[in-house]
């Protein structure tokens, strides 16, 4: 039985299968590029089950078990995402000051429109300091961003 299902007549769904197992070996490093390109001619040319088999017979069947990459969004610590605030904040504040004792009185005061919406953004969680670490494609896949 299993000599007649090595010479069953196999369809593009079959070398599909066998192309993305390929594709899967190479990325996991048991395949060259030109070693990868050669087993891929020979999968789309291929017409039965034994000849998709014989591409595929020094490679392991079932993946190993994955590695788990995932890991939750990095968090910044709180002094991390104030400090540009407040340093930005203090640099007007100085160049307010400045302008002020320049003119001899206090001059209109400007600073309030660069601290004051940066920090309402911080202080109602803008700020959090997430960064994402995953991108999600169209179809659903989810893969890491690179860093």
């Amino acid at each position: 039985m299993a000599e007649e299902d090595s010479q069953l007549r196999i369809g593009d769904a079959e070398r599909e299968r066998a192309a993305a197992t390929l594709h899967e070996q190479v990325g996991a490093g048991r395949l060259d590029l030109a070693e990868y390109e050669q087993r891929v001619d020979r999968v789309y040319a291929a017409r039965t089950a034994s000849d998709l088999a014989a591409v595929l017979a020094d490679l392991p069947t079932a993946p190993p078990a994955p590695v788990s990459t995932e890991r939750g969004p990095r968090v910044l610590p709180t002094a991390a995402v104030w400090a540009p605030w407040v340093a930005t904040t203090v640099i007007c504040l100085v160049v307010w000051l400045a302008t002020s004792l320049g003119a001899g009185h206090a001059v209109y005061f400007w600073p309030m429109w660069v601290a004051g919406p940066w920090g309402a953004i911080l202080l109602l969680g803008g700020g959090k300091g997430s960064c994402a670490t995953r991108h999600t494609l169209p179809g659903g896949t989810s893969v890491p961003f690179r860093s």
